[in-house]
């Protein structure tokens, strides 16, 4: 049993340099890709990630907001599933919150880029898989 998921788990995802993101393709299929680490956690429950808004995960999350993201500590073999929602933001508040500097090279025009989106992901229950065993659990 996880005495304290919270810490746990953002110590674990806080030390990747690859998260994995999950989208529901136009045939019911899931779809995973690597990505950059999210640029910002609240606790367990929210993340933001920087993303391309012409990408075909946007357009899928923009059909279906269902998504998963997984974070994998390969060194000791623990993960972190997280099931939720995404949702695609492109409100200069939001674009500029996780704005750093050298984001021109993917996003040529700035903060303001069209091309430059946010994806808030916000977890609704977890999977936690450590010492050949694994946890379910709902997050509040």
């Amino acid at each position: 049993m996880l005495r304290n998921p919270e810490q746990t788990i953002g110590n674990l995802i806080d030390k990747q340099s690859v998260s994995f993101v999950s989208s529901v393709d136009e045939d019911g299929f899931p779809n995973t890709k690597a990505m950059l680490p999210p640029r910002k956690r609240e606790g367990i429950k929210t993340f933001y990630f920087t993303t391309n808004t012409s990408s075909m995960r946007v357009a899928q999350y923009r059909k279906n907001s269902k998504a998963c993201i997984y974070f994998c500590d390969k060194r000791f073999f623990r993960g972190i599933m997280l099931k939720g929602t995404m949702e695609v933001l492109e409100d200069s508040k939001s674009k500029e919150m996780i704005w750093q500097e050298g984001d021109t090279m993917y996003y040529h025009k700035g903060v303001t880029d069209p091309d430059y989106c946010v994806l808030k992901f916000t977890a609704q229950s977890g999977r936690y898989y450590a010492n050949f065993s694994s946890e379910t659990f709902i997050i509040e």
